[in-house]
């Protein structure tokens, strides 16, 4: 099983640090294969979003559960989330996270999408919720594993 993280752009060189950071621990624990795809810049409106979600939903084989980051989904708390990765592990399917660009992601995605998860009702640009993903991964894997990183609520 595999957690497929695809998302629009490159991060810059600070975050992108510290994506990596996260998701090398994390692959200790479970595998997880991020794929950024070019942002369509030269577009806007209608054909950008088209274009993004048509990159976005290439790299996710057909059949993959898909799961769309997005501001009206469910909002998870870390042990949430834990069960969610334990639920995708043991249905022994890769399962896609899907991240868009910085004008969102068109009805292509939308429909694609087995289910929606929100950060919270604050604004992130798309790289921050990218860092936020990997470091989420990797708790979720603590959780699992009963690591001390994770301290819960006190």
């Amino acid at each position: 099983m595999q957690v497929l993280l695809v998302a629009v752009g490159k991060l810059r060189p600070a975050l992108r640090e510290v994506c990596d950071d996260y998701l090398r621990r994390t692959n200790r624990l479970l595998s997880v294969a991020e794929h950024e795809v070019r942002e369509a810049g030269r577009l806007a409106g209608r054909a950008r979003l088209e274009e993004e979600d048509r990159r976005l939903l290439a790299r996710i084989p057909d059949g993959t559960p898909a799961t769309l980051l997005d501001v009206g989904g469910a909002t998870w708390s870390s042990e949430e989330l834990a069960g969610q990765v334990d639920d995708w592990r043991h249905a022994g399917r890769d399962h896609a996270l899907i991240i868009g660009g910085a004008a969102g992601v068109g009805p292509a995605v939308r429909e694609r999408v087995t289910a929606r998860w929100s950060l919270g009702r604050i604004t992130l640009p798309h790289e921050l919720a990218r860092v936020v993903v990997a470091e989420q991964l990797y708790r979720a894997m603590s959780i699992l594993q009963g690591t001390p990183y994770h301290r819960g609520a006190t």
